[in-house]
């Protein structure tokens, strides 16, 4: 693997032995190689179909590291956010060719992004994503900036700066009316969110673990737990919330879950959850924009189920 050598200077020597006494649930699933990393024993795992969840992905793994004795590292050729989140989490070991590189048994850890796609994405302001939901809400009608600081509890410069950066990157329109800035649209909203797609960002910033009497119910639902709500998935065994800050769990949280039975998680916001909701979950476009990036098949068809019942809504509310 030429990669490696080029980033880390770690050569690579594939090795003819073949890993015996494994069972067909691990021979179907994935290709083996064994192989030496600066004579380092490993093995080379190339899944065959799409990734397992990661429970699931762990234990095939592991047991093809107790068959091998040695460090086991997938070979992937895409992976997504939320399948790198996890596989870090598990501390899986992982490369993605010319993208992304993580070893723990090494302490190698590099991604390699595209820059202007990365500035891309990451030059939206939470305002302005908020705006931009707040007014697919409405069904996309004209609504005033005024009106939509009102709604959104946001101050005279934030909903300014918020409407001029949609105008520029050619989500919305804007006419003046007197003293009042119009915003409105041509496309419908189920167009609009779409369009919007590659600029809009997961508001999930950060995803810490903290004791449940610590929590209450004062937290709107998030996640998987909200998507039950939702749709027809059934609710996970932990429970999920949305927070815009958590700080105040400095003392309790942890960053991996230790308890399933006496912990929460919490997600944290890039901005307040609370404004886009009316509900005891968070808003269905800000929990689409969060799962975005899941390989579960179910999430996505819960969410496609959940998003086609949110344009039926809104396009009923428009008539």
């Amino acid at each position: 693997m030429e990669y490696l050598k080029q980033v880390l200077g770690i050569e690579v020597l594939y090795e003819n032995t073949v890993l015996e006494h494994l069972p067909n649930f691990i021979s179907t699933r994935y290709a083996l190689q064994r192989v030496s990393l600066n004579g380092q024993k490993a093995v080379f795992v190339y899944p065959k179909t799409e990734l397992e969840q990661v429970k699931i992905l762990k234990k095939h793994l592991e047991r093809v590291q107790k068959s091998a004795d040695c460090s086991v590292i997938l070979v992937l050729e895409k992976i997504t956010a939320r399948q790198k989140q996890y596989l870090i989490r598990e501390k899986i070991a992982f490369i993605v060719e010319e993208k992304q590189i993580y070893l723990p048994f090494m302490a190698v850890y590099l991604q390699e992004r595209c820059n202007a796609e990365k500035n891309n994405r990451e030059g939206i302001l939470p305002s302005a994503q908020m705006l931009l939901l707040h007014f697919i809400y409405e069904g996309a009608r004209e609504l005033s900036t005024s009106q939509a600081a009102k709604d959104l509890d946001l101050t005279p410069t934030s909903i300014s700066r918020a409407s001029k950066q949609l105008e520029e990157k050619g989500l919305l329109k804007a006419r003046k009316v007197g003293v009042q800035k119009i915003l409105f649209s041509d496309d419908s909203p189920e167009d609009l969110f779409h369009r919007a797609g590659k600029i809009l960002l997961s508001p999930v910033k950060r995803t810490v673990y903290v004791p449940e009497e610590r929590i209450g119910t004062k937290l709107l639902e998030s996640g998987y737990s909200a998507l039950a709500e939702y749709s027809m998935l059934n609710a996970p065994r932990v429970r999920c919330c949305a927070s815009e800050k958590i700080s105040q769990w400095n003392s309790f949280m942890t960053n991996d879950l230790q308890d399933s039975h006496s912990q929460v998680e919490v997600e944290m916001w890039r901005y307040d959850p609370r404004k886009l909701s009316k509900a005891k979950m968070v808003d269905e476009l800000s929990l689409a924009l969060s799962l975005k990036e899941d390989a579960d098949e179910r999430v996505e068809e819960a969410v496609e189920e959940m998003l086609n019942n949110l344009w039926r809504k809104i396009d009923g509310n428009r008539n």
